[in-house]
Parts: structure tokens; C-alpha cells; sequence
């Protein structure tokens, strides 16, 4: 699976309600976001369909980043159920990413991510 980019006009109705759903918040003039997103390609490719990542403009989605307190950029944010369970700001390690799903998956064990 790859990004899904998303907008304030989708964004809530793409946030899983039964399960893990991640989504970064950047932009594309953001030198670290560019370094980002790779890792997150990787990530999606890896978990395939089981957990969602959420790309979203902070310049297009202004109503989104300022819902969740986005303040720097990259921002990343892990849902459990729709609700935010863990932010990171700033880059971060594709281990660390990983890291955060993987707790947030242990939340649902039912979650084919938890089992990662």
C-alpha cells in the first residue's frame, strides 16, 4: 500500500475507527519531510493494508494541523480507534515509526500489526 494524501475535507473519514491509522503532517517545500516520506513508503509497503499512513499538506489542510497541535514539521500522529495515542515531532528513525505502531497495534490485539 502507499501514502494516502489527505485533506481537511477527508480526513476524519480516513482515520480508522477500529484499528491503527498514522498520519504525517508536513509540506512539500520541508527538506525533513522529503526524508520522511520515503521511510514511510517503506513502512506502508511493509504493513501492506493493516494500518493506513495519512499524508497531509499543513499548507492545503490548515483546519487538520490545527486540531492536533501541529506547531513544527514533520509531525507524526498514531490513532487507535481515531483517537491520537503517540505524536512525534520532528524526524525521526524509520526503528522509531515502527516503534510507535507497533505499541499502538499492541492496543487492539486483534490487529494484524500487533502480531509484527
Amino acid at each position: 500500500m502507499s501514502l494516502i494524501h489527505v485533506n481537511d475535507d477527508n480526513f476524519a473519514s480516513m482515520v480508522q475507527k477500529g484499528g491503527v491509522t498514522m498520519a504525517e503532517f508536513g509540506a512539500p517545500w520541508c527538506p525533513p519531510c522529503k526524508v520522511l516520506l520515503p521511510i514511510l513508503e517503506e513502512l506502508s509497503a511493509e504493513l501492506g493494508d493493516s494500518v493506513p499512513i495519512l499524508t497531509v499538506d499543513v499548507d492545503e489542510s490548515p483546519v487538520s494541523a490545527g486540531r492536533f497541535g501541529v506547531m513544527a514539521m514533520p509531525t507524526v500522529i498514531v490513532f487507535h480507534d481515531g483517537e491520537p495515542v503517540e505524536k512525534l515531532v520532528g524526524l525521526r528513525s524509520k526503528a522509531a515509526y515502527a516503534a510507535v505502531l507497533a505499541k499502538a497495534a499492541a492496543l487492539s490485539p486483534e490487529s494484524p500489526a500487533a502480531a509484527r
